[in-house]
């Protein structure tokens, strides 16, 4: 009988109550991983804001594409400035260390055949981690840029968003607007995490971002994952260009179905004894 398996006799068993979300993500939210992940991104924000208030006013032309020109603006451009700094990496770390390290950790551990010995049935186990890591995910991508708009707030003010190398203005309600664009297309872009180890997920993250410098490669660098990262960058500008945005997130969402699949097929075969 293997760990899954469950004799028709046992009395009350039910698979669907087993490894409850409310269970896991409460196991997940004492990690101490997931309270240095939280501070680190309420932080930083702040450490950003005094190291603009101790540098003084950035140069012209000292950033791409002129966002940290414009970062001490007001709160609106501090949080834009903010999205570019840390979408390359900062992030992608944040979501790799949570869907990535949920399942590696117990198998380190040791308690993975614990809890699939409960027991909870190995595409349960795998869905609830998920769902809750991919919670866990957009709380992260999310608190960022929150946190940095209410510090760039607290430390420049609220104003216009005024948009780089155009001169444009945006208003508050207009601005907000674009920025709940923004989250949203990197919340799809997020998720082509694969449900593996955290190096694995940084690692295909590097790999493509120096495949995507390759400009011999031609159109073939539009497939690769983190070509399309900064493509939000489109709708900082008069008017919205959706065709990047729409591209990248189907791109990601088509490796997020691959490599989810995968996990799911891989893990399912695997020997969680040895």
């Amino acid at each position: 009988m293997t760990a899954t398996e469950v004799p028709a006799s046992a009395t009350g068993y039910t698979a669907r109550r087993t490894l409850p979300l409310r269970v896991e993500a409460i196991r997940q939210l004492r990690r101490r991983r997931t309270m240095v992940a939280a501070l680190i991104l309420l932080v930083l924000p702040w450490i950003l804001v005094g190291a603009f208030e101790l540098g003084g006013p950035p140069q012209p032309g000292s950033g791409a594409p002129e966002l940290v020109d414009l970062a001490t603006t007001g709160g609106l451009n501090f949080a834009a400035f903010s999205f570019f700094a840390s979408v390359g990496f900062l992030l992608v770390v944040a979501v790799a260390l949570f869907c990535g390290d949920t399942v590696a950790s117990e198998a380190g551990w040791g308690t993975l055949r614990y809890l699939l010995a409960a027991p909870v049935p190995r595409a349960r186990l795998l869905r609830q981690k998920l769902v809750v890591a991919l919670i866990y995910s957009a709380v992260a991508v999310t608190s960022f840029p929150l946190m940095s708009l209410a510090a760039g707030t607290v430390a420049f003010g609220w104003h216009p968003l005024r948009l780089p190398g155009t001169g444009a203005v945006l208003g508050s309600g207009v601005a907000l607007g674009r920025m709940g664009i923004v989250l949203a297309f990197l919340l799809s872009v997020s998720t082509d995490s694969p449900l593996g180890a955290v190096g694995g997920a940084v690692g295909l993250v590097i790999v493509s971002d120096i495949l995507d410098a390759v400009t011999a490669l031609g159109g073939w660098r539009r497939v690769l994952p983190s070509h399309w990262q900064f493509a939000w960058l489109d709708a900082m500008q008069p008017q919205i260009s959706w065709g990047g945005m729409l591209e990248g997130a189907a791109v990601s969402l088509s490796y997020a179905l691959i490599l989810f699949a995968w996990a799911f097929r891989h893990f399912r075969a695997k020997d969680i004894v040895s």
